[in-house]
């Protein structure tokens, strides 16, 4: 992975992962396959596995790190960046794969001004109508730069609204109010300088946190997308598990939320009125057609891609992203009353 000479790294590569050892060896067979002529450093932090993940970061002659038990996301990340030797860190998730090209084009987008640079995360994994899902209705694309001019709810209400009705993201290089944690660089100085990853994020909402703390402490500075920067992440089969990710990161969420006082609660309104519409039906059947067509009006995105695709397996969509939602309030409620002895942030 690394050159045998005393070189400095341009990059140094944080790949966190607990008993994944099969993830954390196709994204290292990614790494050894880049085009860059830079020097890669990359650094394996296994969070206490119980699987050979260890000794698959061994044989590709990566820097292992290893904890005795699970500490969480946050807090292998920064053993990670206490390894790094290069200026730019960037993280990778254990179940992804990079472009070629990929810390080629990672290390350009670090013009003057940028502290931190991301990219595109692509959805793979099993054929099957969840893999549709996620492409359509990708969980792992950045906060858009949008995000961070307001926290009135009436503002972030509308922000919401026009996500369900547009079908395309947005191209082209560009500011972000957040990157995504799968597919994310930042310069070392300035980790280091606002105190890195907060490790009471064990899983979930650790990136947007450290995001705005960059932002906070140096408002001169942007974070940037470039969508040419590619990883493609291999996602689990199944819908439980994309249910299992929404309530993560309510959870996440509400630590934000209890943590940054400008923050806003972030509750989902539609599955509200779903719950609201259901029970009408429970006690009069003839809200039963309104409570089952509910989720259709309510994410038009859904429909727009049905009729995009001439499909019906889109309209499906409207259903889960309705479940997904749900259990993303369950975990910001949850989340809110475990939280509620954090104190804010102090900058």
């Amino acid at each position: 992975m690394s050159a045998p000479d005393a070189t400095p790294p341009a990059l140094s590569v944080v790949i966190c992962s607990r008993d994944g050892a099969a993830g954390v060896e196709r994204c290292l067979g990614s790494l050894d396959a880049q085009r860059a002529t830079h020097r890669l450093q990359v650094i394996v932090v296994d969070d206490g596995s119980s699987d050979h993940t260890s000794d698959v970061a061994r044989r590709a002659g990566a820097t292992l790190v290893r904890h005795d038990v699970g500490r969480g996301l946050a807090a292998s990340r920064n053993d990670g960046i206490r390894r790094a030797e290069a200026e730019i860190v960037a993280f990778l998730d254990d179940d992804c794969e990079a472009a070629p090209d990929w810390a080629e084009r990672l290390l350009a987008a670090f013009a003057p001004g940028v502290a931190g640079a991301g990219g595109e995360v692509r959805p793979a994994g099993a054929t099957g109508y969840m893999l549709g899902f996620l492409s359509r209705n990708n969980p792992l694309a950045p906060l858009e730069a949008a995000l961070g001019r307001s926290a009135s709810l009436p503002y972030r209400l509308g922000l919401y609204l026009r996500d369900q009705l547009a079908i395309e993201s947005p191209g082209g290089r560009r500011p972000v109010n957040a990157l995504v944690g799968a597919n994310m660089a930042f310069r070392r100085s300035v980790l280091e300088a606002v105190g890195l990853f907060d490790e009471r994020f064990t899983f979930g909402a650790e990136e947007l946190d450290l995001c705005w703390r960059v932002t906070a402490r140096y408002p001169e500075l942007e974070l940037v997308v470039d969508p040419s920067i590619v990883v493609t992440h291999h996602f689990r089969p199944g819908l439980r598990d994309g249910l299992r990710r929404a309530r993560s990161y309510g959870r996440g969420t509400a630590r934000l939320y209890r943590k940054w006082p400008r923050m806003r609660p972030t509750v989902y309104p539609w599955p509200l009125v779903a719950l609201a519409l259901a029970l009408a039906a429970l006690r009069d059947r003839r809200w039963a057609p309104a409570a089952a067509a509910w989720p259709l009006l309510a994410y038009p995105r859904a429909v727009r891609h049905a009729a995009r695709d001439r499909a019906g397996a889109p309209l499906l969509d409207a259903y889960v992203r309705l479940g997904e939602e749900h259990l993303t309030n369950i975990g910001f409620a949850a989340g809110a009353w475990e939280f509620r002895d954090l104190q804010p942030e102090a900058l």
